[in-house]
């Protein structure tokens, strides 16, 4: 999964491309061509392990 500066561009790589966003990360989503698959803007929690965070 590639991490872009602007999806805008990688939405149009495809037709099927979608854009969604969850829990304030967007992601492209093609489920024809998965190579496309993008996101941007990463949760507060996925750059933290378990152990450091206490």
């Amino acid at each position: 999964m590639k991490v872009l500066s602007s999806l805008s561009s990688a939405k149009r790589r495809h037709a099927d491309c979608q854009v969604v966003s969850r829990k304030g990360t967007t992601y492209v989503i093609c489920k024809t061509n998965p190579k496309f698959k993008a996101r941007q803007g990463a949760t507060k929690g996925t750059r933290l392990s378990k152990k450091g965070v206490k």
